[in-house]
């Protein structure tokens, strides 16, 4: 054996004591990051300047300086907050501070300052920044304020709650005649219709702040404001009345029918307000599903609806197989939205059924657009596939990352922060850091190689849904490997087998659900893989025999699955083995599908598109489109969606619920 050395003993010791100083060095910052967070959350100014310096030297001390900056903006000196915006030049922390800064800057209405860091700002994705640029590019002279005008507006329809920033360009450009009234009672119509009463009081207010109380007075009872025989004689009329029937028709479309019935509305609305209303009426009527929704929509015209009334005519058109109806509205959408696969879809679906001008040439149309949006990369673009007489397979997968690639994967500060901040459990703060810098540090975000070498990161590193979105932007190749990932195969496997459920359909909706972050919680209570809610899961635990569950079980992987595909079963058992119908269910409970279901025998896609929830209709199709994925990969053979789309129509008569009681 050799001998070691007394001098050599002593540089070993040396050696791992300073390891362990390194260790506790890094464990002391990591601590006192957590620290800052928590005195970030309590509004602890003077602990945050404290800690800060102690963290010096991690690679989350940007993070920490934003903590310790955002609640001064208000306070601190201008060259004070340019004094840590360029310590940490190049980091989503930097950019996060100068989008606040600016934002902060357009309230305090400094503009000299503004348009000074406003060039810097790498994200720009903020649509009050860009409101507050376009009033100042008009004022300035240097873009045709009409021009400003039309770019506001659409910023401004966009935007889901009262602003200041477009609020802002907005009053500017109507005090300047720029934008007309019409556009003020136009964000008006947009915002009573979705319900954001602020938002609609801001508009009004804008035009003149002694309707403010008239605008309550509808929101509270349109059916008392318009009854009220003063109210045909009041001052903007038909504009009040306008937001006031729609009011109506959020919860009464029949009620709201009646109204515009009466001669005294016929001849005070115009033609294009009528047309709205009508298409907010026919609306509310189909997401109720109502057999008279294209009577409601028949009233108007097209050209006068918004978007989104025109997509729900299509839909109420194809639940009553009127396929000029569908293909009318899909005619009069804005070409952006007509554009998107859905209605790409049913424009082809329209053309075949009505067989114009002829069979052989709507047949030729039909498949032209299929082809433009056939792949497996989501619900209508399977389908698209189908209708060309294709199966859905697994796309070749492209050349994997060099070992270059990776590395600069690995060393990309960005990537770094990002690892460092979920491993912190800084989840949010982790996944805004990653999404920063695949998509908006660079214009237009990272290149398809770099895409797929931070995917092959965030694969190694179980980052699952960093991995699945981040390998989802890349516009051409599509590794399924990254993203439909497979983890947990021995829970998730043996689990589905055992009870008699598909697999490919338990990691389709565990994809949709969770994208496999095990301590995902969503805002209702739902927790886990599988997003099981508390009471579903003592219900399915008693169900099933596990008589010992306690509620923090729930947080637990296997639990977590052996309780949500039992519940997933139960809801596939009681709707006859139908997959969209319970993916229905499993997101917003059994009684809606169960009430969604009756009406006319429906090919499973249509009653999939007239899912009146967004949420869910959008869940039920991303689930089927992942289980088809799935199974392709599972089983290694062509798949098909429409298979397992089936038809769904009224439970037959005389079947029993298997399961009254699921929750």
């Amino acid at each position: 054996m050799k001998r070691v050395s007394m001098n050599q003993c002593l540089q070993l010791i040396m050696a791992a004591l300073l390891l362990q100083g390194a260790a506790w060095a890094q464990g002391s910052a990591d601590a006192t990051v957590l620290e800052m967070r928590e005195a970030y959350r309590r509004g602890k100014q003077d602990e945050l300047s404290n800690l800060l310096p102690r963290v010096r030297g991690h690679v989350l001390e940007p993070l920490a300086a934003y903590w310790e900056m955002r609640p001064r903006l208000d306070t601190a000196t201008p060259q004070a907050i340019r004094d840590t915006l360029a310590r940490y030049a190049g980091s989503y922390w930097e950019d996060r501070l100068r989008n606040d800064w600016l934002l902060q800057l357009g309230k305090n209405r400094d503009w000299g300052t503004f348009e000074a860091e406003l060039p810097l700002f790498r994200m720009n994705d903020d649509r009050q920044l860009k409101c507050y640029a376009l009033m100042l590019d008009a004022a300035a002279k240097r873009v045709p304020a009409d021009v400003v005008a039309r770019q506001v507006k659409e910023l401004w329809y966009a935007q889901r709650d009262a602003d200041d920033g477009c609020a802002t360009a907005a009053q500017a450009l109507l005090d300047s005649g720029h934008m007309p009234a019409a556009a003020a009672w136009h964000r008006a119509r947009l915002a009573m219709e979705a319900n954001r009463q602020k938002a609609v009081t801001q508009a009004v207010a804008m035009l003149d702040p002694e309707w403010v109380p008239l605008v309550s007075n509808i929101a509270k009872d349109p059916a008392k404001y318009l009854d009220e025989k003063i109210t045909a004689i009041r001052p903007r009329t038909k504009e009040l009345v306008t937001l006031a029937i729609i009011r109506l028709a959020a919860n009464d479309p029949a009620a709201a029918a009646l109204e515009m019935d009466h001669t005294r509305w016929k001849a005070q609305l115009t033609t294009e307000e009528r047309s709205w209303v009508w298409g907010v009426i026919g609306k509310r009527a189909a997401q109720k599903l109502q057999d008279n929704a294209l009577v409601y929509f028949a009233n108007g015209q097209d050209r006068f609806m918004h978007d989104d009334h025109l997509a729900w005519k299509a839909r109420a058109g194809m639940r009553a197989g009127a396929w000029g109806h569908v293909r009318d509205a899909i005619a009069a959408m804005s070409e952006e939205q007509r554009s998107e696969p859905t209605w790409v879809y049913w424009r082809g679906r329209s053309l075949q059924a009505l067989k114009e001008p002829d069979a052989i040439a709507a047949t030729a149309q039909a498949r032209a657009l299929y082809e433009s949006i056939a792949s497996a990369r989501g619900f209508y673009e399977q389908l698209a596939l189908e209708e060309l007489g294709r199966p859905i397979t697994v796309p070749p997968a492209p050349t994997p990352p060099t070992p270059l690639e990776l590395e600069n994967a690995q060393r990309h500060p960005g990537l770094q922060r990002a690892l460092a901040a979920m491993r912190l459990g800084l989840r949010s703060e982790g996944v805004r850091e990653w999404h920063y810098t695949v998509a908006l540090h660079s214009a237009g975000g990272m290149g398809e190689r770099e895409l797929l070498a931070a995917a092959s990161l965030a694969c190694q590193n179980e980052i699952w849904d960093r991995c699945i979105n981040t390998s989802e932007r890349t516009a051409l190749a599509q590794d399924h490997a990254q993203r439909f990932p497979m983890p947990l195969r021995n829970a998730v496997l043996p689990r589905a087998k055992e009870i008699g459920l598909d697999p490919a359909y338990v990691y389709g909706l565990i994809r949709q659900e969770s994208r496999f972050v095990t301590d995902a919680r969503s805002g209702v209570g739902a927790s886990g893989l599988m997003q099981v809610m508390p009471a579903t899961a003592r219900w399915t635990a008693r169900k099933i025999g596990l008589t010992d569950f306690k509620p923090g079980q729930i947080n637990d992987s296997d639990t977590n699955i052996v309780i949500g595909t039992a519940y997933l079963k139960l809801a596939l058992d009681d709707f006859q083995g139908s997959l969209p119908m319970a993916a229905a269910a499993y997101n917003a409970g059994p009684g809606r599908p169960r009430s969604w279901r009756n009406g006319p025998m429906l090919p499973g896609e249509i009653w999939a598109e007239n899912i009146p929830f967004d949420e869910t209709r959008d869940y039920v199709k991303q689930v089927l489109a992942n289980t088809t994925n799935y199974a392709a990969i599972i089983s290694g053979q062509p798949q098909s969606l429409r298979a397992r789309l089936g038809v769904v129509g009224p439970r037959p008569t005389g079947l029993v619920e298997i399961n009254p009681d699921l929750p």
